[in-house]
């Protein structure tokens, strides 16, 4: 497992990349999408290829209350498939399963989001994930 990225949303992207670049992290890269109506930004620090802060910034909103500007934590992980199989019979909740054998979503027991990635390409979509309905918000 590898730790990717901690999301927080910001209202305002560039005063927030100024902050970080403050605090010594530097832009990496910027994802603008304009039928969603976000940018993603992904910031770390010079010479450490770990964990990033990706900064959403989604374009019509007027201000986040009660804690929604913080996302999620990523994990890449060998095998997401098995990974949700064993995290599942442990009891955890899975937000959004794997279906697309990409990306899913699961959550701690203090309602954190938590992402997994698939490392390398998407594995072949394969059931019982394949049909498996979201089951929560992520």
């Amino acid at each position: 497992m590898k730790f990717l990225h901690s999301m927080i949303r910001v209202s305002d992207p560039d005063a927030t990349v100024a902050f970080f670049q403050l605090l010594g992290l530097e832009k990496r890269r910027q994802m603008d999408n304009e039928s969603g109506r976000f940018s993603l930004i992904f910031l770390g620090v010079p010479g450490d290829e770990g964990g990033e802060v990706e900064l959403t910034h989604n374009w019509d909103e007027i201000g986040y209350g009660g804690g929604r500007n913080f996302g999620h934590l990523a994990y890449q992980v060998d095998d997401i498939y098995e990974t949700c199989r064993r995290l599942r019979e442990a009891g955890v909740t899975i937000n959004r399963p794997p279906r697309d054998g990409h990306m899913a979503f699961i959550r701690t027991p203090d309602n954190i989001s938590i992402e997994l990635l698939q490392k390398g390409g998407s594995l072949a979509p394969a059931e019982p994930w394949a049909s498996m309905p979201n089951t929560g918000e992520w």
